[in-house]
């Protein structure tokens, strides 16, 4: 054996105890799917047609996951992830979130304005395309510019050539590039949405916990040319259903994982990132809370923010909570210990590899000197309203549309233009009073946190917060749909005369937001890639791809058995059932969280209440995963993901299947209540193919 083979020997073994891949672990991208675990483990062949039908049967509504459930463009996704589209069609006199909503024939379905779903039709590797564009001798942010350039090209060119929407994902901190291809959908109709009390059965109490009774789903059908669209990927029904021990796949858009982040990254979410965000997020939802207890409309404008805003909160606090766990952080510090020391026995790997960690490092540190500024001005937290986007958004568009492709900021190019548009001319309705409640409260946080940034007193300009907000709310012409228009079409010399004190507000402080956004830039994402794609390079020369990419908000693929756990001694059953539902409204004599809607009440007699109504899994998930359909080995639908439990939040950094567990619908309370509560048998032949 060679020297050179003996060296890598030691090192795959090293490296070998700093990244175990641990049970089912892994939100795998469909290019990746690692077909001969699957197949030693569990017997199950992934060919390629099995993937490519699951691939063409999802969607990606924002960032949530949906999927195909009928030949006639019929799509399944979580209430949750609907509830945008069914509040924008809900108003004082009907409120559909409370109604629920079914829409018996296809011409009673309900156009929803500014919705796009998209279709992965293929994806590309590009890495070896993209790489090239950094010469020896570059520095960090140099490297991102030519990289940059290189992606925006390969974007516009693949946009051009079919139509659909291309984008480069970045994948392992940029040790990988992949162009993903999607066709894009906007004529989106609702048909079927139950009422939020069972959508959301059990309240924020019972969010991110198990068991659980919730039905949270919501049924679309998309047009094209003003006709159903023909599907011919769409998942079949299974009628079976699950039982524990079935092995069952997710294939859903997973948002964002950091199991391959540095010490020093995890510490800045820890120390800095989190506290902050969990700080921002108590502090509005104190303010939803005050402002809905005002009336029943004043609840019902707030509860749209206050649904994601509590969700954010217990997600976040899930997440802290790993970081906080002197269990995971220790493990985390042995596996990136011993990676560095496997560095260090080779005095070539290490000259080359070596002080990546430093670097990133030094990035957080810096990153952290200029995080709160970043959050207030650029990413918007000091403007905490609609407006605050559409004008932003208006205001860049005419800076940048003048501009060379590559040359724009990321989101005004032409690949990315058409959702820039659609949402700017959204008829999303937009509620004042709210507005200016919210952005004065914004303003006074940003007074109190950055009141010597001289740009905090140009805004106020002598006046309080709350003055200032309802000046700018009040005069803004923005909720005008023509306006809004006018300045799309318009010019920059348009913009910059504007007197519309929203767009003011944005020009105002453009200088030292766009200022903030390049020093991050500059300092850390290019950092952070530069370095991160030379730990990649080594893991891949140790170990190939047996370590999956973190999730990027792009379609992948998990999987597991169903199975129930233990916890605190106590087993928990795999499945729920409309028994459980019933019982829990009972015991908390069905007052609020535990209230039941009148449908389900009056239904109770007709209810076979042994069916099952959610069920778990040890499939690996994470936010951006809601709305996912789960399917079985024959790629049947048997459940609609929607969430996890509270153990499966750590799992952000450090997976494992002990008590961690998605949360899943099951296929056949869908259809038993579809049924037997709101009598939607049509729907019911439609999904199973008894038409």
């Amino acid at each position: 054996m060679t020297k050179l083979k003996t060296r890598i020997l030691i090192l795959v073994l090293l490296i070998g105890l700093a990244f175990p891949l641990l049970a089912d672990e892994g939100l795998w991208p469909f290019n990746m799917v690692p077909k001969d675990y699957l197949k030693a483990k569990y017997g199950f062949e992934a060919t390629p047609e099995w993937l490519k039908h699951l691939q063409l049967s999802s969607l990606r509504p924002g960032g949530a996951s949906a999927s195909f459930v009928s030949p006639d463009g019929l799509v399944l996704t979580n209430h949750h992830v609907a509830q945008g589209a069914i509040q924008n069609l809900s108003t004082k006199e009907r409120d559909l979130m409370k109604s629920g909503f079914y829409a018996p024939t296809r011409a009673d379905e309900l156009k929803c304005p500014a919705m796009e779903f998209l279709v992965l039709q293929g994806i590309e590797d590009v890495t070896d395309t993209v790489q090239a564009a950094e010469k020896p001798g570059m520095k960090a942010p140099e490297a991102g510019e030519a990289r940059d350039k290189v992606i925006a090209g390969l974007e516009k060119e693949n946009s051009e050539k079919k139509g659909w929407r291309c984008t480069v994902v970045k994948l392992y901190a940029g040790g990988m590039y992949h162009l993903y291809k999607y066709k894009s959908y906007t004529d989106i109709r609702l048909v079927f949405a139950p009422e939020y009390l069972i959508a959301f059965f059990g309240g924020d109490p019972d969010n991110f916990t198990y068991p659980r009774y919730d039905l949270d789903i919501t049924l679309f059908r998309i047009y094209e040319n003003d006709k159903p669209l023909a599907t011919p990927d769409y998942l079949k029904w299974s009628t079976r259903g699950v039982r524990e021990g079935d092995l069952v796949f997710v294939s859903g858009n997973a948002g964002s994982t950091g199991r391959l982040l540095t010490m020093a990254q995890l510490e800045f979410l820890r120390d800095v990132s989190y506290p902050f965000t969990l700080a921002n997020l108590q502090r509005r939802r104190a303010l939803c809370i005050e402002y809905a207890q005002k009336g029943e409309e004043e609840k019902r404008i707030a509860r749209r923010s206050l649904f994601g805003i509590e969700n954010s909160f217990k997600s976040i606090t899930g997440y802290q909570s790993g970081l906080l766990d002197p269990k995971l952080m220790a493990k985390k510090a042995v596996e990136e210990k011993s990676f560095r020391e496997s560095l260090t026995k080779d005095r070539a790997l290490n000259t080359e590899f070596g002080s990546a960690w430093e670097e990133i490092s030094a990035a957080e540190k810096a990153y952290a000197s200029f995080f709160k500024p970043l959050a207030f001005f650029e990413r918007g937290q000091g403007f905490n309203t609609m407006y605050f986007g559409l004008a932003r958004n208006l205001v860049r568009l005419a800076e940048e549309k003048s501009k060379p492709n590559a040359e724009r900021l990321r989101e005004f190019r032409d690949a990315g233009l058409p959702s820039v548009k659609r949402n700017i001319l959204s008829p999303s309705p937009i509620y004042d009073d709210f507005e200016a409640v919210k952005l004065a409260d914004s303003l006074a946080q940003l007074e109190e946190n950055l009141g010597d940034v001289p740009e905090v007193a140009w805004i106020l300009a002598g006046r309080t917060p709350e003055q200032a907000a309802k000046d700018i709310i009040s005069g803004t012409k923005l909720k005008d749909l023509d306006v809004r228009q006018k300045y799309l079409d318009g010019t920059l010399e348009g913009v910059y005369l504007s007197n519309d004190p929203m767009i003011k507000l944005v020009l105002l402080i453009e200088p030292l937001s766009r200022g903030l956004r390049l020093r991050y830039e500059r300092e850390v994402s290019s950092v952070e890639t530069k370095n991160g794609t030379l730990l990649a390079r080594v893991l891949f020369k140790l170990k190939g791809i047996s370590i999956p990419p973190d999730a990027t908000g792009t379609l992948r693929l998990s999987f597991g058995p169903v199975k129930g756990y233990i916890e605190n001694g106590k087993r928990v059953p795999y499945q729920t059932t409309f028994a459980g539902l019933y019982a829990k409204s009972a015991q908390n004599g069905n007052k609020d969280p535990y209230e039941l809607p009148q449908s389900f009440l009056q239904a109770k007699p007709r209810v076979d209440r042994s069916v099952a109504l959610n069920f778990v899994s040890t499939a690996d998930s994470i936010g951006g995963n809601s709305g996912s359909p789960v399917v079985n080995r024959q790629g049947e639908f048997v459940g609609v993901l929607f969430d996890g439990n509270i153990q499966s939040l750590p799992c952000n950094f450090v997976y494992t299947d002990k008590i961690a567990r998605s949360v899943i619908v099951d296929g056949r309370g869908i259809i038993e209540a579809l049924l037997k509560v709101y009598g939607a048998k049509p729907l019911v032949d439609e999904i199973l193919g008894k038409k």
